[in-house]
């Protein structure tokens, strides 16, 4: 009798520890570009926007929006549904100080067909967005106000967002989203109708409400992680 009671806990234990595994999801890294070098920069490529600049320093990429411009994305080599993308990014001081308001930086999964997911981080407004963009559409899946996490003009923000989707259960099809800044999750979300996004890429991006034109922001570190296993 007691060794059935200990094969029973560990049965237990064990599906517990599988169902805590699913639900914490753990990351392995895949794909990593400190921006070292223009070779490495370069492994970015263009995805969205209409006049963009890009340029670098020895660490970094440099993003500048030009004229009637919102937007500007570079995407990964790494397509995926499943993928969890970081980045370090900054909103620099050479914008205009008229648009450092509006500016934010960002980050995209399952980008494809003018579709995506897209954190994105307003450095002077102190907010996060976790938003589905589907059929020329934007829907809000989570906005976090006055979030002490958000640093401003020139400074480091570490942006990570995480995408899965859950594979058995009730809701399975179903994807779970994560938003973090720094080691702070600050938005989180599930999109029941995930199957409405068919993109893959995964892209960083640097941006702006209405007119970007002027804004600058930088980019490093960028990491991109897959569940495991895998």
């Amino acid at each position: 009798m007691k060794l059935r009671s200990s094969a029973t806990f560990l049965a237990v234990l064990g599906l517990l520890l599988l169902v805590a595994a699913s639900a914490g999801a753990a990351m392995v890294g895949i794909y990593r570009n400190d921006m070292s070098s223009t070779a490495r920069r370069a492994e970015l490529l263009k995805l969205s926007g209409g006049s963009c600049t890009r340029g670098g320093s020895a660490e970094t990429m440099r993003v500048t929006l030009g004229k009637r411009t919102t937007e500007c994305s570079y995407r990964t080599p790494v397509l995926g549904r499943d993928l969890e993308i970081a980045a370090t990014e900054r909103l620099l001081s050479a914008t205009p100080p008229a648009a450092q308001q509006k500016a934010y930086l960002g980050l995209e999964l399952r980008a494809g067909g003018g579709a995506k997911y897209q954190m994105l981080v307003f450095p002077l407004q102190r907010k996060v967005q976790l938003i589905k963009i589907v059929g020329g559409g934007a829907e809000y899946l989570a906005i976090d106000r006055e979030e002490k996490a958000v640093l401003g003009l020139n400074k480091a923000n570490a942006l990570r967002l995480r995408a899965v989707n859950v594979t058995s259960g009730p809701e399975r099809g179903q994807s779970h989203l994560f938003a973090y800044l720094g080691g702070t999750l600050v938005a989180e979300a599930t999109d029941a109708t995930a199957s409405e996004l068919s993109g893959r890429a995964s892209a960083v991006t640097i941006g702006a409400t209405k007119d970007g034109n002027g804004v600058v922001g930088s980019v490093d570190d960028v990491v991109i992680r897959v569940p495991s296993p895998f």
